[in-house]
């Protein structure tokens, strides 16, 4: 190959998939005006980005035109390589039809690793089908600040959540065949301020033992096959140049062999954002040095620049060489250097015949991306994922006669929706396309679950509207209600069009607008108020608000199923099971503040803000009750041993429920500050009335290990408090034990899990 021809195998271009089935189209962008397909095919091409989630297109036209252009870049180029073609999939296929699920907040929330892993799995299938070839999720990053805008992709702020979670979901795209991309390595969540891709400031044990954990468990156990950096610097390093991060700890140390892609324009950035770099050619060349493999939205500094700066000696064409090896590998491992390798997506395989003229007409609305099977799947996850906050009783519902529905998020259609869904990401910037998919509002879904029920509505006030002339109309409309139901939260966006969102960050968490007025209006006049939260991020009601509601229901843009999960916990044909996976905080100020923190890090009289949170992490209320009992447990073990217990948990209550077992870890004494405690494994234990499960747990001390003073990984002898918890506010039992012998160093092999199990049950 020659170098022109290596170097078009490192990049991609940004091209939409045609509406009528033709050959895609570069896409217009900010940065630049990308080069057209013809000036790059001669040489090959590296990756297609986004074919689906550009414009709105009916998805077998889409998969045509990918098809097509396929057969263009295999008979342009002298070795005949097909693109890698990748595309978005935090919730859901980010093409138009395609069904949406619950953000991972929500995922996180559902404490449901298995139930992740099958959303994963219906999501690759559904791009594989059309013939896309990688997905740029999940998002491990642990949020550190909830005002980022983007916490609503994050999975929690507890980095052993994030990890199992993460890892589900990447098994489940993986199984797929498709390539599952991590991001953003590492510390994007961590940014000052909460303030999109702003500086990180941040230690080497933080990074370590917070953010790296959830990379090293997904590179570990999940089969990931690709990577992508961050576009913040930490401690003036940025993540596509820290040779250390993408090479030294992520290839070397972890042993991962996959692609690391550089996240949109993140190369350029090293020159106009970060300034590491006088012009495009040393940027590229910093960039493939430490690591990055592939330039992806579409060629800047890969092309050209990077040709000038291998002629002049730096980078290496063995650095280029090995960033090609890594690219023509994953190629391979995908079939798409076979001989035989057809680009005719599976989705088309029936449908299609050769050189069919009239194929854009008969193939429209052939493909199904939203069949009932997957909205089966999205509906579960978002009734898993509710959250019941309080309950002074009021919930469930029994069969009011009159509800009003209140608030901005009342009947509100794309207010279940994440930054990163299609109808949003995408659509929002064609109005007059249709959503593509069914999206009931709260007010209907509440229709559905309440048939004899009178319901009334009012907005009361938008979103993040300053006005309050809506209240009048509002307060008409409970008139006589037996319970209001205040629909509040965000609205998701891009760069400040949301309230939620990729740049879209907060300066406090109080609600977006007069929401807060809102609810206190709602609040003085004496109905009960059932707060209902549908957003992508926890925002602080206040004290007095979190007092004098009646119940509330937190949810994370729960997906095109979510109306219908919430109305399901308000009427109680749906358990809640939701557990918090952020802390929601008493006030809006005092961030960044998450629980897992060092008792310096808590409330004390050495400070007039109080970071204490109205709902820990972890919380969630059911409609049952569960008493916990019998503990059994180790006293000692070795630094290089396990700690066993067992435990029984019984439903006392007259619904079925789940409780959702969680481990948490307590070192009162280290050498090096901890934090209070720390999740090390949980348990969905779903139990009938009168239903009694014995829990097991074998506990590695490999768990106890953090990074000692001289950036080492230890275990050190001493003692620990294994609680058991509904949440990380509420202990039900206490395991101490005393580790012994030696400090003990461990490494990237330890153990990383708990075995948290359910061993037996009988009825009472």
């Amino acid at each position: 190959m020659t170098l022109e021809e290596k170097l078009a195998q490192l990049y991609g271009l940004w091209a939409g998939a045609s509406p009528d089935g033709a050959e895609v189209a570069p896409h217009q962008h900010d940065m630049d005006e990308p080069p057209g397909l013809e000036e790059l095919i001669p040489y090959g091409l590296g990756q297609l980005t986004r074919p689906f989630g550009t414009v709105p297109v009916d998805p077998a036209l889409g998969a045509l035109s990918l098809m097509r252009t396929q057969e263009r870049i295999i008979a342009g180029g002298r070795f005949g390589i097909p693109a890698m073609a990748h595309d978005e999939c935090l919730a859901g296929f980010a093409a138009w039809g395609a069904t949406t699920y619950p953000v991972p907040l929500s995922w996180g929330a559902s404490f449901d690793p298995e139930l992740v892993r099958t959303m994963a799995a219906a999501i690759g299938g559904d791009m594989r089908s059309v013939g896309v070839h990688q997905g740029l999720a999940p998002v491990l990053d642990v949020v550190r600040d909830a005002r980022w805008g983007r916490v609503e992709e994050t999975i929690g702020e507890d980095p052993y959540l994030v990890g199992t979670i993460a890892t589900a979901y990447v098994r489940g795209l993986e199984s797929t065949g498709l390539v599952a991309t991590l991001k953003h390595f590492a510390g994007y969540s961590a940014s000052r301020a909460g303030r999109n891709l702003a500086p990180v400031s941040m230690g080497f044990r933080e990074r370590a033992d917070v953010i790296l954990l959830p990379f090293e468990m997904a590179v570990r156990e999940s089969g990931a096959r690709s990577v992508m950096h961050a576009y913040t610097d930490t401690d003036g390093i940025p993540g596509a140049a820290d040779e250390q991060s993408l090479t030294g700890l992520l290839r070397d140390t972890w042993g991962f062999e996959g692609t690391v892609v550089a996240d949109y324009f993140g190369i350029a950035f090293l020159k106009s954002l970060h300034g590491v770099a006088a012009d495009w050619g040393q940027a590229a060349a910093i960039a493939l040095t430490a690591g990055v493999d592939v330039e992806l939205p579409t060629v800047k500094t890969f092309g050209q620049p990077l040709r000038e700066a291998v002629a002049a000696g730096e980078p290496t064409r063995a650095t280029v060489d090995r960033a090609l090896r890594r690219v023509l590998t994953q190629k391979a491992q995908l079939g798409l250097l076979d001989p035989d390798w057809s680009p005719l997506p599976p989705a088309l395989a029936d449908t299609l015949a050769d050189a069919d003229p009239g194929a854009p007409r008969r193939l429209r609305g052939t493909v199904d991306l939203d069949t009932a099977a997957h909205r089966d799947i999205s509906r579960r996850l978002a009734e898993r994922s509710v959250i019941l906050l309080r309950n002074d009783g009021v919930l469930p519902l029994t069969r009011p006669a009159r509800i009003a529905v209140v608030g901005p998020q009342a009947d509100t259609p794309m207010a279940v929706l994440g930054c990163y869904s299609f109808p949003v990401h995408v659509g929002s910037q064609h109005p007059g396309t249709p959503a593509g998919v069914q999206l009931p509002t709260l007010l209907q879904g509440l229709l559905s679950e309440f048939p004899g029920c009178e319901i009334v509505t009012a907005a009361g006030c938008g979103i993040d509207s300053a006005v309050t002339d809506g209240f009048a109309a509002a307060l008409r409309a409970v008139r006589g209600a037996d319970v209001i139901v205040a629909a509040l939260g965000d609205r998701a966006g891009l760069f400040g069009r949301g309230t939620s969102g990729e740049g879209c960050d907060a300066e406090s968490l109080a609600l977006p607008g007069v929401q807060q007025q809102l609810l206190d209006t709602l609040l003085d006049t004496g109905t009960p108020v059932v707060v209902t939260l549908l957003a992508g991020r926890p925002y602080a009601l206040g004290d007095d608000a979190v007092e004098a509601s009646a119940a509330i229901v937190q949810t994370f843009f729960p997906g095109q199923e979510g109306a219908r999960a919430i109305a399901g916990v308000l009427s109680g044909r749906v358990e809640p099971s939701g557990r918090l996976p952020v802390s929601v905080p008493r006030r809006p100020g005092g961030q960044p503040s998450t629980y897992l923190a060092s008792r310096l890090a808590r409330a004390g009289d050495s400070s007039n803000v109080d970071p204490t949170p109205a709902f820990g992490f972890g919380h969630g209320l059911t409609y049952t009750s569960f008493v916990w009992s019998g503990l059994s447990a180790d006293r000692a073990a070795p630094t290089d041993g396990t700690l066993r217990l067992s435990f029984t948990v019984r439903n006392t209550g007259g619904r079925p429920g789940t409780e959702v077992v969680q481990l948490y870890l307590h070192d009162p004494v280290a050498s090096v500050v901890q934090p209070v405690q720390r999740l090390v494994g949980y348990l969905r234990v779903p139990l009938a009335p009168g239903e009694t499960a014995r829990i097991s747990a074998s506990v590695p001390a490999d768990l106890a290990s953090f990074t000692g003073r001289d950036g080492r990984r230890i275990v050190e002898p001493g003692e620990l408090e294994l609680r058991l918890a509904a949440s990380s506010t509420d202990t039900r039992l206490t395991a101490r034990a005393l580790l012994t012998g030696p400090v003990r160093e461990v490494d990237h092999t330890r153990a990383l899990h708990a075995g948290l199990r359910r061993e037996e049950e009988r009825s009472l």
